[in-house]
């Protein structure tokens, strides 16, 4: 049997409009000259120069004062002292923090890699309708990736209508970046079981205040530095795990949806927030989170993270731990399985893999669950977002990588009950790249973070060579027949 897939007429393209207004920094001593001119500029010229800037971007972004007035404070201490103890007027803060400011186009360069979950808000419906959320890893200059999400609505025919975005686009507010005291932290190391002199290289280089990035950086300069032993390994390993308390944003209650962006956060991801998988997550006591995992990138190194919320206006962000939280394709089952945590990772860069825990934060066990097998796919194949119920199993779509890298989908069915066990895997690809889908930022590649199954349909989002994203759609009941004939 031949799947039919239907591909939709609708194309989400990045928008290089939708822009953030960011901190712009050159140094202490460009800064200071700049400052300095400033510091002469005489009131009525700062009037007309400011009077000016805000013609030009009031309209372009949220309370853009605000921004200015923030970034002046960054750049506080240099004023301050060049500046003496003579008091600057309101309109002169301003200005100065808007020299310290640029634009940033965080979808310009593409628009790609989507997932799709139920939006909570499923209020003001027809019959037949679900309301939708997308999200997207937008890539700007630099090529720098952040979050940004999507609103549409799946209508009874299964046909997909996306809300036209904002134009004004926030960063979150950050509302706590947890710090440790290292009293608290040695001693809790200490009820772990870790020897002194296994943790006190790191313990040594940390201030008596710190927080994870702190941590990690001194794992990483122990680990440039010296062979080690696996049990030191292991040390750095738990310290890690240790420290993976959380960061928490906020967004404006006056924001859209689509208006929010979570742009690379700390110094390990300041290359970007790549591929996040969000997953609807249902707790045995009914509660419902949003769970996403994303990969962290500083330009060398990648870090598994994940973020939960319940409303997608506040979010908390983990990093994920253990021997088997590494590499990218990470993605959560929709609900425990026999009371623990499932994911599936790519843990070697080739094969599938499935893993179980008890905590959401720490990964330390994993078993194969399929290899590369079909042409298409001998390179490597990985996950296309969580696993999604269905009365026959965990229908799990993939991506494969053949020859000339292209990159293709595939599906296959796990057991509900033991999701270690595959029960069916396709022999063709669902999805190819079409001809005129193949150029792109990264050609002849189609991917997914996710999938969402509506009135009997595999709704799936997918991106077109790295650049931008479409839907298509396939019957679900002719779906698991193949599976199932394929077993």
């Amino acid at each position: 049997m031949k799947l039919s897939v239907e591909r939709k007429n609708i194309i989400i393209y990045p928008d290089n409009n939708r822009v953030i207004a960011r901190f712009f920094f050159n140094g202490d001593e460009r800064a200071k000259k700049v400052i300095l001119s400033l510091l002469k500029m005489p009131e009525q010229e700062v009037i007309a120069n400011l009077s000016q800037i805000l013609r030009e971007f009031t309209r372009r972004h949220r309370s853009i004062t605000t921004l200015f007035k923030k970034h002046y404070n960054k750049v506080k201490h240099l004023v301050d002292g060049l500046n003496g103890k003579t008091v600057l007027s309101e309109n002169r803060k301003l200005l100065i923090g808007a020299y310290f400011t640029m634009e940033y186009a965080v979808e310009s360069a593409a628009l790609f890699n989507p997932s799709i979950v139920e939006d909570p808000d499923q209020s003001g419906l027809e019959e037949g309708q679900t309301r939708v959320i997308i999200s997207l890893r937008g890539t700007g200059e630099g090529h720098i990736s952040s979050l940004v999400f999507r609103r549409a609505i799946i209508d009874q025919n299964n046909d997909i209508h996306v809300q036209d975005e904002g134009s004004q686009i926030d960063e979150a507010e950050s509302v706590k970046s947890h710090n440790y005291q290292k009293k608290l932290f040695t001693s809790k190391l200490k009820e772990m079981g870790i020897e002194e002199h296994l943790y006190q290289k790191v313990i040594s280089q940390l201030p008596d205040e710190f927080n994870y990035d702190q941590v990690r950086e001194a794992a990483q300069n122990i680990e440039e530095e010296s062979d080690l032993s696996l049990e030191a390994q292991k040390t750095l390993q738990e310290i890690l795990w240790l420290a993976g308390s959380y960061t928490e944003i906020r967004f404006s209650l006056d924001t859209d949806l689509s208006e929010r962006v979570i742009f690379p956060l700390s110094k390990f991801e300041k290359n970007g927030i790549e591929d996040a998988r969000f997953v609807r997550f249902v707790e045995d006591d009914g509660s419902v989170s949003y769970y996403a995992t994303y990969t962290a990138y500083d330009g060398y190194t990648i870090l598994p993270k994940l973020i939960v919320t319940k409303d997608f206006y506040r979010f908390r962000i983990f990093p994920i731990h253990g021997k088997f939280a590494k590499d990218k394709n990470l993605a959560l089952f929709p609900r425990r399985i026999n009371g623990k945590f499932a994911m599936i990772g790519r843990i070697d860069g080739v094969n599938n893999y499935i893993m179980f825990s008890d905590d959401l934060s720490k990964w330390s066990h994993a078993q194969i669950l399929q290899e590369p097998l079909h042409p298409w796919e001998l390179m490597q194949i990985g996950n296309g977002g969580s696993p999604l119920e269905t009365e026959h199993g965990w229908l799990l779509i993939t991506h494969g990588v053949g020859p000339v890298r292209k990159y293709s989908l595939g599906a296959s069915l796990l057991d509900l009950n033991d999701p270690t066990k595959v029960i069916g895997r396709l022999k063709e690809p669902l999805l190819i790249p079409s001809e005129d889908e193949r150029a792109g930022y990264v050609p002849n590649v189609v991917y997914t973070c996710g999938t969402y199954i509506h009135n009997g349909e595999l709704i799936i989002p997918y991106a077109m060579s790295d650049y931008a994203s479409s839907f298509a759609t396939v019957n679900l009941d002719d779906l698991i027949s193949e599976l199932k004939a394929s077993s």
